[in-house]
């Protein structure tokens, strides 16, 4: 029977949905199965056979065993054109779109499926919490929350682009996701920018990221003629400017590639100078010293210590950074102890040089017998003083009360009285006199 189906209205519909038209004829012919197997007494399993040149279609019922095996087949010709159009015309518009909407999924699968890294643009259709649904012309995509530039803000009818991350198939068709906070993003579009990172002159060897914040990337020349910073940056830095502009304002920092890890974290710690990188490649992670100095300190740390963190992720090291006075004034253990000692107890300096050197008497000790036997604080030293320094006078038999005592005049010995009352008033010098006589 005649149904006016013909491959001209297959080449139309397929040429209006964007399809292969085979896909738009296997449809077709899905269609006509469900229309044909919704008819009141039809056989459980039937095939169509449709000749798109004359429009005629053939309808085989068929009979199956419990294998799903086709054990009798015949050809339904009681049904008429009239006949199997009241019966299929709804069913038939609902298989035909449906059929239609799996070829476009399967085509837009196979356009789209081994793109990973690849950039796109699209434009907003919907933005809510979770996610962001843009519009690439030929297929939908979804940008997830944590895909997003942080703080970044996506109105409806902007263009932006994003990089595919990744493109897998489900049951309501192909999932296309995307990214703009995904560090080859970045390189991406760098490379948009940069012709000589397309022919392979420059290349990037290592990019760190934190999105809406700053990126690093380290670019290597394969030419001794070109110079691969300056390339990236631009005259005036007009290549890197549009890469900002995009990201909606994110710092770009384009460094030096270097094949020694101290030089390239001295590069990648930029724009603070570095005095020293030292390296210990057995600590696991590898650590890394730098040596900046004081007023250096802050800029090469950064803000929150964004700096040496994308420091260390395009290096591989761990960083540790610190100031030349720090590195170059080490305080042994044992001088702090002994320090905060004498800082403690002034008074007792002495003695804590004292049971440091040893157990030997200080020096000092001699000198102050010296001084206080030079001066009598005492009335039998006086005394002594006026009789003179001679050996075989013995007073130690006499007591010093005996000498506080007032003894009579006596002619016999008028010189001690007479310096004894000196030495009583206080005149020091005649009994340091009459000591050197």
């Amino acid at each position: 029977m005649k149904i006016g189906i013909t491959e001209d209205m297959i080449e139309e519909v397929a040429e209006m949905r964007g399809l292969d038209p085979g896909s738009v004829s296997s449809a077709v012919a899905r269609a006509l199965v469900a229309a044909y197997k919704r008819r009141p007494g039809a056989p459980e399993e039937a095939r169509v056979m449709l000749d798109l040149v004359s429009g005629d279609l053939r309808i085989f019922g068929q009979e199956l065993d419990e294998d799903g095996n086709v054990i009798e087949e015949w050809e339904d010709t009681e049904m008429s054109p009239e006949e199997f159009g009241r019966i299929a015309a709804q069913t038939f518009k609902q298989v035909i779109n449906q059929g239609i909407r799996e070829a476009v999924r399967d085509q837009v699968f196979e356009i789209y499926e081994g793109r990973e890294g690849d950039l796109v643009t699209g434009i907003v259709q919907q933005v809510d919490g979770r996610r962001t649904i843009l519009d690439l012309g030929d297929a939908e995509a979804v940008m997830p929350g944590s895909e997003r530039i942080p703080f970044e803000r996506l109105d409806r009818g902007n263009r932006v682009k994003a990089l595919i991350i990744e493109v897998r198939s489900e049951g309501k068709g192909p999932q296309i996701v995307l990214s703009r906070s995904h560090p080859d993003f970045v390189r991406r579009l760098l490379e948009l920018e940069v012709p000589e990172l397309e022919d392979g002159t420059i290349e990037i060897r290592a990019i760190a990221r934190e999105p809406g914040h700053r990126t690093k990337l380290a670019v290597a020349s394969n030419d001794p003629n070109v110079d691969a910073k300056g390339a990236c940056v631009g005259a005036r830095g007009s290549r890197v400017r549009q890469i900002v502009n995009e990201l909606r304002g994110e710092k770009v920092d384009v460094v030096q590639w270097n094949e020694d890890p101290a030089r390239l974290i001295a590069e990648a710690l930029g724009p603070a100078k570095v005095i020293e990188v030292r390296l210990d490649d057995e600590a696991d992670p590898p650590l890394a010293t730098v040596i900046v100095s004081e007023q250096q300190l802050s800029l090469a740390i950064g803000k929150e210590g964004q700096n040496a963190r994308l420091a260390a992720r395009l290096s591989g090291y761990r960083v540790d950074i610190r100031s030349d006075v720090e590195d170059r004034a080490p305080v042994e253990p044992v001088d702090e102890v002994a320090t905060e000692e004498a800082t403690e107890e002034p008074s007792e300096a002495a003695p804590g040089v004292e049971a440091v050197a040893g157990d030997e008497a200080p020096a000092e000790q001699p000198a102050a017998e010296e001084a206080a036997a030079e001066q009598p604080a005492t009335m039998a030293g006086a005394v002594a003083a006026a009789v003179g320094t001679d050996d075989s006078v013995d007073t130690t038999d006499e007591p010093l009360t005996e000498i506080e005592e007032p003894t009579p005049p006596s002619d016999e010995a008028p010189a001690p009285a007479d310096d004894q009352d000196a030495a009583e008033e206080g005149d020091a010098p005649e009994a340091e006199t009459s000591e050197d006589e």
